[in-house]
């Protein structure tokens, strides 16, 4: 009789590590949302700070996810929702504040441009994402690959290596053009899919050691050579696309 008395109660509670995930999402949520309130007192580099923090932990909650058998619905949507908040509405605001305020509705048309994109591309991942060709590449530029592009102006102002904040007008462009990428049809390179031959393996090795020691010495300049990196392999795509970029 106690054994029946009790089922009732036990299937009313859920297993703590099947929320892991959903607990990761959310944090980095907030994590990638405070970086919007740095951002309006100024600060800057903490803010962008945040938002790579956020799609570090974007990309540990998945992992979790398939690690600890918890994958659902619910976390696959949640997971898109704080993308776009974090890669998309986050990252538009920063760059605003940081850039183009001064061009007044000139700049926030093209902030609206990436974030209504970001949106876009989101919501067809989330369609997409049951077909077998999701495993193997993207569709577009993902939702935290096109964040670290759209902040490439603040890397380099960071970096020293320029001031975008001189140039606004080619900043509200550059941010037009990464959110023409996000909802492109070009196929770009899943992690998942990844192969390194063993002959790279070294060299990976001592590549990730490298970047370690960057991030302790000259984190935004190992920011521009990463965006430029994926810029780089983006190219033959892009060029082999030209005129269709958003056509299939």
């Amino acid at each position: 009789m106690q054994h029946h008395d009790l089922e009732p109660h036990e299937k009313d509670r859920m297993p703590f590590l099947q929320l892991v995930p959903n607990l990761v999402t959310i944090a980095g949520m907030g994590i990638g949302l405070t970086s919007i309130r740095f951002a309006m007192d100024d600060r800057f580099e903490l803010a962008v700070a945040l938002i790579l923090l956020s799609a570090l932990i974007d990309g540990m909650d998945g992992l979790l996810a398939r690690r600890l058998k918890a994958t659902s619905d619910f976390g696959a949507e949640l997971d898109s929702l704080s993308d776009f908040l974090c890669f998309g509405v986050a990252p538009g605001l920063l760059l605003y504040r940081f850039a183009l305020g001064e061009t007044h509705a000139f700049g926030w048309i093209f902030v609206l441009v990436y974030v209504g994109a970001a949106c876009l591309r989101l919501a067809r991942f989330n369609v997409m994402r049951s077909e077998p060709d999701s495993m193997r590449h993207f569709t577009g530029v993902p939702a935290p690959a096109g964040a670290g592009l759209a902040l490439l102006p603040m890397f380099v102002t960071f970096a020293e290596l320029g001031d975008a904040r001189a140039v606004p007008v080619v900043v509200a462009f550059w941010l037009g053009f990464v959110g023409i990428l996000m909802i492109s049809r070009i196929k770009t390179f899943s992690p998942k899919a990844m192969r390194i031959p063993r002959g790279a393996v070294g060299f990976l090795l001592i590549g990730t050691v490298i970047a370690v020691g960057m991030v302790f010495t000259r984190i935004w300049l190992l920011m521009v050579i990463l965006a430029a990196i994926y810029v780089v392999m983006l190219i033959p795509a892009i060029w082999k696309a030209r005129g269709r970029l958003l056509r299939g």
